[in-house]
């Protein structure tokens, strides 16, 4: 087993390699990708999560053997990084493992990802994902942290001066999207922004694409829109 690899597709929109420490997500986010992707039932992906058998070993081998260092590495895509009802200890001895070998984690969790933040530094972002906000969320990602105790993460990383990133996509409620930015910027170092894909929605994307473009802008963020939003500004 290799447990770090190189994204495909849009994920590689988010960075050169990746590793994923769990299986399955309890999370149960309507809009997951990761069920078609690992071809597995929506149910089944969200059962109950287990961590990848000998994961640690395995990621201190391909370190090793692969001289794998200077990299930064994302947790995770098929998987989040902190799950709510599974043990954490993994993601902390795989983030301790590949900072010993200079190495650097970008995180992107909806859980509580805390306990990593003394273990990160100035070269290492935490993340997470923002949708929508309120009732919504409740529904939508009914595993997973509230967004405001999400976005609470990011002002507790900022004050350890640890770069902090959100994941905007898929977008649900446009106006929530840009209402998070407009009060939590001076606390987001980087956003990256995307349309929601494979599900109805009744957003105006080429409207959403360049309000929250200009926004961005006007605030001076560092920002990215994906590439399925771009293409519908540039319709």
């Amino acid at each position: 087993m290799k447990p770090i690899y190189e994204p495909k597709g849009a994920a590689k929109e988010y960075g050169d390699l990746a590793l994923n420490i769990y299986q399955n997500c309890d999370n149960a986010c309507y809009y997951c990708f990761a069920p078609s992707v690992l071809h597995k039932a929506k149910e089944q992906f969200w059962g109950p999560v287990r961590v990848r058998e000998g994961i640690v070993e395995a990621t201190k081998r391909q370190v090793e053997n692969e001289n794998i260092t200077g990299k930064l590495i994302h947790l995770s895509f098929a998987c989040d990084p902190f799950p709510r009802r599974a043990d954490n200890t993994p993601t902390l001895q795989i983030i301790r493992l590949l900072k010993e070998y200079g190495n650097h984690v970008q995180i992107l969790t909806k859980g509580d990802g805390r306990a990593a933040l003394p273990l990160l530094d100035e070269n290492d972002w935490f993340g997470v994902t923002i949708s929508c906000m309120g009732r919504l969320a409740e529904i939508a990602e009914p595993g997973a942290l509230t967004p405001e105790a999400r976005l609470w993460q990011l002002v507790d990383a900022k004050h350890e001066g640890i770069k902090t990133w959100v994941s905007f996509e898929p977008v649900l409620v446009a106006e929530d999207v840009l209402q998070v930015i407009r009060v939590y910027h001076n606390y987001i170092d980087r956003a990256k922004i995307g349309k929601l894909n494979y599900h109805p929605s009744d957003i105006d994307w080429k409207k959403f694409g360049f309000d929250v473009e200009k926004l961005c802008i006007d605030l001076g963020m560092d920002f990215y829109i994906k590439e399925s939003l771009r293409a519908e500004m540039m319709k």
